[in-house]
């Protein structure tokens, strides 16, 4: 069994032995005369638990519990005091001790104090691996069997081994973007730390700056008499996820970026700077790089969001990984709504396998919700789930008959079908903008694709 180290801080020969010898059997201890000579040890090898006098000569307990919490703002420390000094405790405590004990020490009472720290620590620690356990037992988003997943569960591992690096991930609605900024954060050193959530697209451009930043009492009429504090100040230490990032106003573009580069900020209404340390994680489906081009989205809060960019794939190209997590799902509903389902028709199989998922994961999701609620069971069945094949069939029978050609020419020497297939691909887009006069929105949704993927396809071929 791996014991708990202490660290002993008190200039008092006496106590550090008398510490030392009562407690060494249950604990691996160093003691120290010096806060200056104990911190320039625990910087290389930090102990569970500091024990620290705060009369200590040349630098004090006060300073050193300053430096302790600068270096390791998780370490526990109990003060040692000579007197009931109740102004010095409390602002040791203040400053982030976990408790105190009075000299001349009574090491029974002193037992107690470390043996309750310690558990604090222990149940951190039990935290920690419920924490790292989360993402493999309740994120759908790791059901996956296709390569590109799991190179960007790699990527973001590393990527999120950053405290404040922001993070930008796009892809289509429906992805599992917000599992991302998830995972991100729960694999990041800030994942004690809160995850808040913010939909940029649901809130009113005008009070979208009071959300994130927060406001001073009177700041605008409706305002809360008492001021608010806002996510970026409430997710600190933590992760704050912008959901749509796309959709913040201008004025709120300004500020959020003077916080990524500076790490401050005002509240609505207060002319007081407030510096917070916040992970901030993006998200969105549009086309930054148009949006910029058309002057509503900011270059340079467009490169500080993307310090690191993930590409998320739509469930279209990782077709791998739709059955995996289609099963996922029909255990998951079965359970919530107490139904016998042990597997999927073969039919239903395929037709998994063959939809075009214009809605990706959350689609296949509700899919498979659907045929849960509807369907008897045993085996999921391709009408419970409600998905019409014939007319998807039949709409691409006419599409392939009307090639050109009845039977493909392939000329002797070969050609390469990647590029036969973009020239395909490139006839169908601007068949469906014509079609569709123009209007991308309606012409993604006759080729039954989401407008993201339309606009980046549309400018790659066209």
């Amino acid at each position: 069994m791996v014991k708990f180290s202490l660290a002993v801080i008190d200039d008092e020969q006496t106590i550090r032995e008398g510490i030392s010898a009562a407690l060494k059997s249950q604990y691996d201890i160093q003691t120290f005369a010096s806060a200056e000579e104990a911190l320039g040890e625990i910087v290389n090898a930090p102990p569970d638990l500091v024990l620290l006098d705060i009369g200590l000569p040349g630098m004090d307990g006060i300073e050193a519990l300053k430096r302790i919490k600068d270096l390791f703002p998780e370490m526990l420390v109990v003060m040692i005091t000579a007197l009931e000094d109740t102004k010095t405790v409390v602002q040791a405590m203040k400053l982030g001790a976990y408790d105190y004990v009075v000299k001349p020490l009574v090491m029974g009472s002193l037992r107690v104090t470390i043996k309750n720290a310690l558990e604090t620590i222990r149940l951190r620690k039990e935290v920690q691996r419920l924490q790292e356990s989360y993402l493999k037992e309740n994120l759908p988003f790791f059901i996956a069997q296709s390569n590109e997943i799991q190179e960007i569960m790699d990527f973001i591992t590393r990527a999120a081994q950053s405290e404040d690096a922001p993070i930008l991930i796009l892809g289509d609605t429906g992805t599992g973007k917000d599992l991302i900024a998830r995972a991100i954060h729960y694999r990041s050193p800030n994942f004690k730390g809160p995850f808040l959530t913010l939909n940029c697209a649901a809130i009113p451009k005008n009070l979208i700056e009071s959300e994130l930043f927060g406001y001073e009492k009177g700041a605008f009429s409706g305002a809360e008499p008492t001021g608010k504090k806002g996510l970026i100040e409430a997710a600190a230490n933590g992760t704050l996820f912008l959901d749509e990032v796309g959709d913040l106003s201008p004025q709120a573009q300004a500020k959020l970026l003077r916080f990524l580069e500076e790490g401050e900020f005002y509240r609505v209404g207060s002319t007081q700077v407030r510096r917070i340390r916040t992970r901030i994680v993006s998200a969105t489906n549009k086309d930054l790089e148009r949006m910029m081009e058309e002057g509503t989205f900011r270059h340079d809060l467009y490169f500080r969001l993307g310090v690191v960019t993930v590409h998320v794939p739509s469930l279209n190209e990782r077709k791998e990984d739709v059955l995996p997590l289609a099963q996922h799902f029909l255990v998951m509903y079965s359970t919530k709504y107490n139904k016998q389902f042990t597997g999927i028709s073969k039919e239903a199989v395929k037709a998994l396998q063959e939809h075009h998922w214009v809605g990706n994961v959350r689609e296949l999701r509700n899919i498979i919700e659907r045929g849960v609620l509807i369907g008897k069971g045993p085996e999921l069945k391709l009408e419970d789930m409600g998905m019409n094949g014939n007319r998807r069939k039949a709409g691409v029978k006419a599409a392939v008959e009307s090639f050109p050609d009845e039977k493909p020419v392939i000329p002797p020497e070969g050609f390469d079908l990647v590029t036969a297939l973009e020239e395909y691909e490139r006839r169908y887009i601007k068949a469906a903008l014509e079609y569709a006069e123009g209007n991308e929105s309606r012409a993604a949704r006759l080729l039954h694709m989401n407008h993201c993927t339309f606009r980046y396809r549309r400018k790659k071929i066209l």
